[in-house]
This record gives structure tokens, sequence and C-alpha cells, in this order.
């Protein structure tokens, strides 16, 4: 990790880029340009025709209303879903028999909730996390898989939450029965694929065979280290059942959170569509076509409150009233990634 003595940045790159490589080029200046250019293109337009057809006074009506209390308990629902990831995340590193303090995990998770969020990159939270944690692994492929399979997990119990949710508003006839049965089948999918990957490392060390053509022995060496990873893992299947207990927690806190945003704007929606739109709009946002999701969101909450009787206006307010919350938190990130320049310059 780069001390910061600003302007020293963290450079992000893609998880193949993490891994040690004999020859492994930066992708093309103009390319991530154009990309770039590319995702504000679409966020701005989003947001210009969402907010051309939204009632704006309506909406600057609940920002000017909202109740400060409420939105503290937002930011408190936040701090609790990054000590319960933090976890998580101990409780997989432990499984590889690897001591890290859990004070040095929250704070690796602070700095890349930052570069989750000030970064025009879905994955560049999960770069640092990498990096911190390499030099213990003392290989950045395990530390890559560590976090993949904490990434695999939460997606699991993001599926799981919606589901149940879905599956109660359905019930109480807010929804089609489809909507309750695709998330049910997207959570069983992911479940068979998660499971064939964790316990049968070496069916996965097969198809990742081919590979070796690109470099016979280093990519062999890193198929190796992968399907020892996922073998240790195999082996601690009550850390793995604890980490997705951990990530439906997550996933529950994310859904008190909303809804504590949404009440401080007086704005009356059912707890169990949170637990549906919350998770999905977050599997919407992980495709990359917009600056961290901005529009994308917007346009999935608008659609959402539509279906269930809710206007445009307390959709936005919820979503940019949420995505401002969380840019706030997660400055406290800045602020630890700058101590950690402070300390290095002490020493």
């Amino acid at each position: 990790m780069p001390s910061l003595g600003l302007p020293h940045t963290l450079t992000v790159a893609p998880y193949d880029h993490m891994i040690d490589t004999p020859d492994n080029p930066p992708p093309s200046v103009t390319r991530r340009i154009v990309i770039l250019l590319g995702k504000i293109l679409v966020s701005v337009g989003l947001m210009a025709l969402l907010l051309a057809r939204t009632d704006l006074a309506g909406l600057w009506s609940h920002f000017r209303s909202a109740s400060l209390p409420w939105l503290g308990a937002a930011l408190a629902f936040y701090l609790v879903m990054i000590l319960i990831s933090a976890w998580r995340w101990h409780l997989l590193l432990d499984a590889q028999q690897l001591v890290i303090g859990r004070a040095w995990l929250v704070d690796s998770y602070l700095v890349a909730t930052f570069f989750n969020n000030f970064l025009p990159s879905n994955i560049g939270g999960d770069v640092v996390r990498i990096r911190d944690t390499s030099g213990h692994t003392g290989s950045k492929t395990i530390a890559t898989t560590v976090v993949l399979v904490d990434r695999g997990i939460g997606l699991l119990g993001l599926f799981l939450v919606a589901a149940v949710g879905a599956s109660i508003t359905t019930t109480a006839g807010g929804h089609t029965p489809a909507w309750a049965s695709l998330l049910w089948l997207a959570f069983g999918g992911a479940l068979a694929v998660g499971s064939a990957v964790v316990f049968l490392p070496n069916s996965v060390g097969m198809l990742l065979t081919p590979l070796r053509v690109i470099h016979q022995e280093w990519v062999g060496e890193r198929i190796s280290r992968l399907t020892g990873t996922l073998e240790r893992f195999r082996t601690q299947p009550r850390s793995l059942l604890s980490c997705f207990g951990g990530a439906i927690l997550v996933q529950a806190v994310l859904v008190a959170f909303y809804f504590a945003v949404a009440r401080s704007m007086v704005i009356d929606v059912p707890i169990a569509d949170l637990a549906v739109l919350v998770p999905v709009s977050f599997v919407i946002q992980m495709v990359p076509v917009s600056l961290n999701g901005l529009g994308v969101r917007e346009a999935t909450f608008k659609l959402y409150f539509a279906q269930i009787g809710l206007p445009a206006a307390s959709a936005l307010a919820v979503s940019l009233m949420g995505a401002a919350l969380v840019m706030l938190f997660s400055l406290t990130g800045a602020v630890a990634y700058l101590l950690r320049g402070s300390k290095r310059s002490l020493r």
C-alpha cells in the first residue's frame, strides 16, 4: 500500500491486475477515459430524464423536512453494517488460518468504502481489501479468493432477503407470484454455483486448466493456490455458514438503513417492500453502465415505488438521501486512510 503523502492515490485496477503476473500491462488510458465518459453520460442522462418527470417542489420538500434523529439512526445502521461486514471477512480469513486483527479489518473496510463511493469503479474497495491482506496471506491470489468468496456469500444473502421480502409482499397482495419465484430461483441458482465452487475445488481447477496456455508455470501456481484456498474453506463449513448468517444480517441492516431514511422524510414505505427493493437495486447497480450506480439506482427506486403507489418524488428522495448519507459516512474512510499516512511518517 503506498503511503499517503498527498498527492499519492491508490491506483484501481480489475482483479486480474491484483494478482502477480510476469506480463500484465495496464489497460489503455484512452479506453478507461472512454468508459468513464460513457458512464457519466448514462448517469447524467438518466438523472435528467428522471428529474424532468418528477415534482421537484415535492422532492425539495422531502429533503427540507428530513428529521435529523432519523438520519442519525440511518448512519448508525450503516456503521453496524460495516462492523458486521468486517466480522464476516475475519471469519473467512480465520478459516484460512490467517490471524489479522479485527480493528485493522474494520479500518480496511472503511477505507474500501471510501474508494467504492468516490472512485468511478465498483471494485475499488475490493482492491483495497486485497492489498491490505495480501501481505498477511503471502499471496495476492489467496487474498483475492477470500474477497471473492466474501462477495459471493454476500450475494447469496442479498438474494435470500429479497426473496423473503417478495414472498411476504406477495402473500399480502402487493406483488404477483412471479416476483418471489424469480428471486427464489436466483437464490437457488447462486447457492448451487457457490456450493459447487467451494465443495468441488478440484473441478474448479480442471475448468481453469486451459488457461495454462497463457503461461504454464505462473498460471499453474495460481490455480494451485486458488484450489488450495477453496479446499480449506471446504473443511470449514461452520465458518461459511456463520459468514452467510452475517450476510443476511448485512442485508437486513441495509433495509433498516433505508427504512430510517424514508421515515426521516415521513415517507411510508412498508419494510417488506424495502426488503425487495434494496437488494434488487444493489444487484442492478453491479452492472457497470453508470457512475457508481447514479441514475440506475434512482430509476429502480422510481419504478418500484410506482408499483406500490408512491410518487416519483418520494422514490428519488429516499434514493438520493440514502446515497448522500453513504457518501457522508464514507468520508470516515478518507480519515482512516490519511491516518495511515500520518502513522507511517512518524515511524
